[in-house]
This record gives C-alpha cells, structure tokens and sequence, in this order.
C-alpha cells in the first residue's frame, strides 16, 4: 500500500492490540510494522491527493463513528499470509465505509480493489508475511480471543513509504 485512511484507536483498544503483538512476539510469530500503530483500515490507493483529503475530512466531520468491535481471529492468505482481528460488521460501519469511498470516487490514483464496498473485510493485522507455521503458531497463541471493543480516535491518511500521518479527525 502507498497511502491507506485509517481508524486509529482509543487507549485501551491500542493497548490490548499491542499485548496480542507481544504475545505473538514472544511466541515466535513477528507482528506488523508497528510505525503505525494499531488500527483499521478504510480505504488504500497509490495517493490520495489534496482535493480528496479536504473532501474527507469535510464529510468526516458530518459522519458518527461507530465503536468497533474487534472479534473474530482469522487468517487470510495471498502473496503473504496475514493474521487478523476482523470486526464485526455492522450498518454502521458499512455506511461510514460506503460514505468516505463515495468521496474518494474519482479522486484517488490506484485505489485497492480489497479495499472496496463489496470486497473489504475490516480488521485489525496482528502479524503479516508469516509463513504457514507461524500462523498455526499465532491461533495456538491466540485462540480463543476475547472480543475488543475499539473506539475511533483519530482518521488519518498515512503514507507508507514516507512513514507521514494526516490526521483529518479527531475525537
């Protein structure tokens, strides 16, 4: 991903994602890139260009951010397998996902097709680029996983190559 609108987390949701990554760690299974922090992940593209982070945060500020809950452990795999807490979806959420891609619409170069109303999972990454007995490791750590409640603090584009973070909303 180049640059990705993320839902970054309250306090305690952070802090019970981070002791999941430390349990992983210690268990043998490295977790993500932790620049970032926990969080989830909206919408990615190639760029998000100025014009679409105005309209963001714009609309961003008419939404109502649900509390998400982070519950089901799962894996899915690719180019590189990735261990998840998926949230539960609900009408909420979905509406605040159809809502900032009808902004982005046009606007964005490269958007992600896994990112896209009809073919997003949301979740949380716990660890990617495992192998296969990293991720028999990381359920063995893990499961069973007790439900995260995660309130959205902050919005945020974040560019994964220059490591920069702009916050659009904060609550």
């Amino acid at each position: 991903m180049a640059q990705g609108l993320v839902v970054f987390f309250d306090e305690a949701a952070d802090t019970e994602v981070r002791g999941l990554w430390r349990r992983l760690g210690e268990a043998g299974v490295p977790g993500p890139p932790g620049e970032f922090g926990p969080h989830l992940t909206l919408a990615v593209a190639g760029a998000i260009p100025g014009g679409a982070r105005k309209a963001l945060r714009d609309d961003l500020a008419l939404l109502s951010l649900p509390d998400l809950w982070l519950h089901t452990l799962a894996a899915f795999s690719g180019s590189e397998n990735v261990l998840i807490l998926a949230a539960v979806v609900d009408g909420e959420l979905l509406a605040v996902h159809s809502a900032v891609h009808d902004v982005l619409a046009g606007k964005v170069k490269n958007p992600s097709a896994y990112y896209l109303p009809g073919s997003w999972v949301p979740h949380c990454t716990l660890a990617s680029g495992i192998d296969d007995e990293q991720v028999v490791t990381g359920f063995r750590t893990l499961y069973p996983t007790r439900p995260i409640k995660a309130k959205a603090r902050r919005v945020a584009i974040v560019d994964t190559r220059t490591k920069e973070v702009d916050v659009l909303l904060e609550r």
